[in-house]
């Protein structure tokens, strides 16, 4: 019998570390049913807010693909640039304002926390999102003090 030759794996699997059991986003749901369904593809954002806290975990488990996909093409940056020092550790949503299911803008509020190398950090920013071709994606953001 011939060795078996791996196939390639989705742009999904690709991701480092392995994905994590609990969701990154701060919902009480498996990452694998929460973010992970818009990871894969195999559900859209119905808010800004979900768009925002699945663009976090994507953060925490580096799916630059993802990042990129939901990403507005007039400001989305060639690439991401992840950085393996930092990790994402927590997200808190603040205030939203719009970016509901029949709307066609809104903003998130957060502040998204993270370590490096022993170091804590916080990135506080109000991100605007729009619907692009019927998706949400993240246009730009204003980071806050």
């Amino acid at each position: 019998m011939a060795p078996r030759t791996p196939r390639p794996r989705p742009d999904s699997a690709r991701r480092s570390p392995a994905a994590p059991a609990a969701c990154p986003c701060g919902l009480a749901a498996p990452y694998a049913d929460c973010c992970g369904r818009l990871h894969r593809g195999e559900a859209a954002a119905a808010t800004a807010e979900q768009l925002m806290r699945s663009r976090f975990a994507a953060f925490a488990v580096r799916d630059e693909a993802y990042l990129l996909r939901s990403w507005h093409p007039s400001t989305r940056p060639p690439a991401v640039g992840l950085d393996p020092a930092v990790r994402w550790v927590r997200l808190e949503v603040l205030d939203t304002d719009g970016g509901g299911p029949f709307h066609v803008g809104g903003t998130v509020e957060f502040r998204a926390h993270w370590t490096e190398r022993g170091a804590a950090g916080e990135l506080h920013e109000r991100s605007r999102f729009v619907r692009h071709d019927g998706a949400w994606v993240y246009l730009d953001g204003d980071v806050r003090d």
